[in-house]
């Protein structure tokens, strides 16, 4: 299963929800790999802390081959993290750079056939995205199976779903029918707050695919990000940390 974590509004939590995701499939034995497809490079940094790659996902699509000479694949470019079983294709500010040229050189499926081509080495795929619908973006929705979009409680995030919506019809019209909703994550909820709650009910009202398990806001995540630890390893019974496991629980059924 490959899951891409996608809004367009940017804070909302999708460094957060990728890594952690995959930190509970990985301790729970999964072969889990995490794609960082955004060239601020929030999951790469989360995952391998101080310690950076010498080559990443950008370097990957930037290769060139040869008659005499082929490219080099794709596990070529994949690193292992400290966390068992959770294996990390990095970015790095590099994307930013060769957007364009790989828009010219018609990249866009290279992603997909990159992940085609290890599909039988890893249980789960999770794609971090930037907040844009550019090319990284559009490369991940066309190589995913489902979609999960972050919703953080606020105004400018709940304009910005319509976005979404469209933008996933657009990629299943055109490139991968297959493409579906795994649902919208309420992220950083406040129970007893009024504008969380009708935000959410509103929503709900609307028809949105709602997942029910709801996040809440904790400086813990900051404190994991700053260790480069995945909840499930820095903080294993913190409330958010259940929380990120019933997520886990009902996205994958599990």
């Amino acid at each position: 299963m490959r899951r891409v974590v996608f809004n367009k509004k940017g804070g909302v939590g999708k460094t957060s929800i990728t890594c952690n995701l995959a930190a509970i499939a990985a301790s729970l034995g999964r072969r889990v790999l995490v794609v960082d497809l955004d060239s601020q490079a929030n999951s790469t940094q989360y995952l391998l802390g101080e310690a950076e790659p010498e080559e990443s996902v950008a370097d990957f699509l930037t290769q060139s081959g040869g008659f005499f000479t082929s490219k080099r694949p794709v596990t070529d470019y994949i690193v292992p993290t400290a966390f068992e079983g959770l294996s990390l294709l990095p970015a790095s500010a590099k994307l930013q750079d060769v957007e364009h040229k790989l828009e010219q050189r018609y990249k866009i499926m290279d992603i997909k056939k990159a992940l085609d081509g290890v599909a039988s080495e890893f249980d789960e795929i999770y794609i971090d995205t930037p907040p844009a619908l550019n090319f990284y973006t559009k490369s991940a929705l066309i190589s995913g199976d489902s979609v999960l979009i972050p919703f953080d409680c606020d105004a400018f995030s709940r304009q910005s779903l319509d976005t979404v919506a469209e933008a996933v019809g657009e990629i299943r019209d055109d490139h991968n029918p297959e493409l579906g909703v795994g649902g919208i994550i309420v992220n950083n909820f406040q129970a007893r707050a009024k504008l969380p709650q009708q935000l959410v009910a509103e929503l709900e009202e609307a028809g949105y695919p709602m997942l029910e398990t709801r996040l809440g806001s904790s400086v813990r995540m900051r404190e994991s990000h700053q260790k480069a630890s995945p909840l499930i390893y820095s903080a294993p019974k913190h409330p958010l940390t259940l929380q990120f496991e019933a997520l886990y629980s009902e996205i994958t059924g599990r």
